[in-house]
């Protein structure tokens, strides 16, 4: 959708580590550690990828791999900064009525759509709602 829509669309990328996950918190913290390395993505996926397994010592398993600087990555997920994001994230979550993840929101409502043709519909009907037209590509004369 970004690639689609690079002007029009926007993702915002918030956590909400659900507490019936023993380490679904930690890891949302792990992550932003990563972030402060530039390597909040690669982390994610690898989290993901990894879900069955995850421990403290996964964590640091992780930024091993991904080649981040361990004593940097160690001092950041104690960092209570990194806590108060993660925890701000998740009261607004809350706020939000956001009940399971992953939540995708359009315009600021929960939308629906679980496939990508589907988000895509209720994107185009967004922008067309805001007058926004995306641009038609392949346009030019010929």
């Amino acid at each position: 959708m970004l690639e689609k829509y690079p002007l029009q669309v926007r993702l915002i990328f918030k956590n909400y580590p659900l507490r019936r996950h023993t380490f679904a918190k930690k890891a949302a913290i792990a992550a932003f550690a990563a972030r402060r390395q530039g390597r909040f993505w690669e982390y994610h996926d690898l989290l993901f990828q990894n879900g069955d397994s995850l421990s403290d010592q996964k964590f640091l398993q992780i930024a091993r791999e991904l080649g981040l600087n361990l004593e940097q990555f160690e001092k950041d997920i104690n960092d209570l900064k990194i806590v108060a994001r993660v925890n701000q994230d998740i009261r607004l979550g809350a706020y939000m009525g956001v009940r399971g993840t992953p939540t995708v929101f359009i315009n600021g409502r929960v939308s629906r759509a679980r496939t990508l043709e589907a988000l895509e519909a209720a994107v185009e009907n967004e922008l067309k709602k805001a007058g926004k037209r995306p641009p038609v590509s392949g346009g030019g004369k010929g």
